[in-house]
């Protein structure tokens, strides 16, 4: 296997300088206009139409889909496409009703909403239980699943490479969310262009291997070769249906999970809160476009990995300690193949994804731990020094814990050939059906009360756990003929309920719990606290509604042809 060579590095450096010079020109340009904390967190009314939409993909497509959704794109195909083809049009659902909604009523944060909304209990143990999941599944997942990669790569160790990415990644964070927001303008470049570098090679190997040249070639012998990689839709009796359970990624659970993390999300959110609607919505909807190239960039090259692999390449490569395929490799192993000075573009495009997505969720943990733990709960007196003072410290000490997590339990739970992806959407999926569910009703009926909330959120973790070990306390084998029961092969081959169908259960049951409490409650006199919305919000400009109808045909052909 090729390591990086001189060349490589000068090629990496040279991005590294790029970086590092523009963020501090930003953070230097910047510092003396920043008045509050809002502005350090938020970068309040700094970031432009494009800085939003490159922030948004900056930030969203890290490690989790360079490494995890190409490893997925090796095992189980195009399918996993879904996720970033939804992605574009829940961007242009949150852009038309979440947006104005949170602009409207000046929310900054994901607790003040529901602080607003219900009230601060509510909101504290939201806050923490975001903290927890930022920390122990997202910094940890992509520092481990990074580290990986470039260790891979690079030939360091990957104890090393965690260290140094949590390094770079605080030193990006610690200039707060201007210096993120334009850094990762530079970050997207990088990272498309190593992405199309990773494809292009990738369609080349393959027609080569065939006796043949040129990327068309290459892209066809692919889908000839590996036709049962390019259905977007699995049936019931597909071993992939546990992670894709066929209708679900359209009309299931898929919603819950991209409605929760586009529009509830503090980590994804934050980057339009501190712009105005116009500009909040241009950049969601350029992001929105964005994500339909991504599987071109992050699941192509897996499907062409499997290809190769199925051609004799990569054997050594791709075993796990314990001589099972790790599917993570797919992506590090194509990377080895690049000629000199491409492999370094490959190196700074991986290391560009890990290092923004890194960033803006240690930003975000910092953000939620400032203005909503420690403002309101140990120093409501702080000024705004002190406020982004503390922010600075969160940053490091969140990474220093994601850090020992990846180390003691990065191999346990990602390792030994089992998919990197599927755990972060398993892991964030115990939560977001009962959050979805509280900020649906939190935005659109008036009547929800805070202890309705407070069962959606509390009664949503149990369910999920719940659900996710019943197969092992009752037999469910009669549900196996309607795909609701499956084994899963990350899981020693387990039976278990598809965790899509699991999420959708657990978020229909806390709507029928909330909808059940409030009508309770209103009965009883409740008084609520209800939000400033009114129909006028949801207007959208001809623009917007145009770009909004380009997504929905392009998706509508995709899956079409790829049905």
């Amino acid at each position: 296997m090729q390591m990086l060579q001189p060349l490589d590095y000068v090629v990496f450096f040279i991005y590294f300088i790029i970086v590092a010079c523009y963020g501090l020109w930003i953070y230097n340009r910047k510092k003396a206009k920043q008045t509050s904390s809002k502005d350090y967190f938020l970068a309040e009314g700094s970031l432009t139409w494009w800085a939003i939409g490159a922030s948004l993909i900056a930030s969203n497509i890290s490690a989790e889909q360079m490494i995890g959704m190409s490893g997925s794109g090796f095992r189980l195909g195009l399918a996993i496409s879904t996720y970033e083809w939804m992605a574009a049009l829940t961007l242009v659902i949150v852009a038309v009703f979440f947006i104005p909604v949170y602009l409207k009523n000046k929310i900054y944060t994901m607790p003040q909403f529901l602080s607003q909304r219900y009230n601060g209990t509510v909101a504290m143990i939201m806050a923490i239980f975001w903290l927890a999941l930022y920390i122990v599944v997202n910094l940890m997942s992509i520092l481990y699943l990074g580290a990986l990669a470039v260790s891979s790569i690079s030939g360091i160790s990957v104890y090393t490479c965690i260290a140094l990415l949590a390094v770079f990644a605080v030193v990006i964070t610690l200039g707060g969310m201007k210096v993120i927001g334009y850094t990762d303008v530079i970050q997207v470049f990088f990272l498309i262009l190593g992405g199309l570098v990773a494809t292009y090679i990738a369609l080349h190997l393959v027609a080569e291997k065939s006796g043949q040249t040129g990327l068309v070639n290459g892209f066809k012998i692919m889908t000839s070769t590996a036709s049962d990689h390019f259905h977007m839709i699995f049936k019931k009796d597909s071993p992939n249906y546990v992670s894709l359970p066929g209708l679900s990624v359209l009309i299931g659970g898929m919603w819950i999970t991209n409605l929760n993390y586009w529009g509830c999300n503090q980590y994804i959110t934050q980057r339009a809160l501190g712009a105005d609607l116009k500009t909040a919505r241009a950049g969601i909807l350029y992001a929105a476009f964005l994500k339909l190239l991504m599987p071109v960039i992050v699941v192509l090259p897996g499907i062409g990995a499997y290809v190769l692999y199925q051609k004799g390449m990569f054997h050594a490569g791709m075993l796990s300690h314990s001589g099972a395929v790790d599917v993570n490799k797919a992506y590090p192993n194509l990377m080895t193949l690049l000629p000199e000075g491409f492999k370094g573009i490959a190196f700074a495009a991986l290391t560009a994804a890990i290092v923004a997505s890194l960033a803006g969720k240690a930003n975000s943990i910092a953000t939620i731990f400032t203005l909503d733990i420690y403002k309101k709960a140990i120093n409501k007196e702080a000024d705004e020094n002190k406020l982004v003072n503390t922010g600075k410290i969160t940053v490091v000490v969140s990474m220093l814990l994601a850090v020992v997590m990846s180390l003691v339990i990065g191999e346990k739970l990602m390792g030994e050939g089992k998919q990197g992806f599927n755990y972060i959407q398993e892991y964030t999926g115990f939560v977001s059906p009962g959050i979805l569910a509280m900020f649906l009703l939190g935005f659109f009926w008036k009547r929800t009360t805070a202890n309705a909330a407070m069962f959606a959120m509390i009664g949503g973790l149990v369910l999920s756990i719940i659900f996710k070990f019943l197969p092992m306390w009752a037999d469910l084998s009669w549900l196996t003929p309607y795909g609701f029961f499956q084994p899963n092969p990350d899981n020693h081959g387990m039976f278990e309920i598809p965790f899509l169908d699991r999420m959708g259960f657990v978020f229909l049951i806390c709507v029928a719990g909330m909808a059940i409490i409030n009508f309770v409650e209103n009965k009883r006199g409740v008084v609520n606290k209800g939000l400033i919305v009114d129909t006028s919000m949801f207007r959208v400009s001809k623009g917007f509604a145009v770009g909004s109808l380009v997504i929905v045909a392009i998706l509508i052909t995709l899956y079409t042809v790829y049905w």
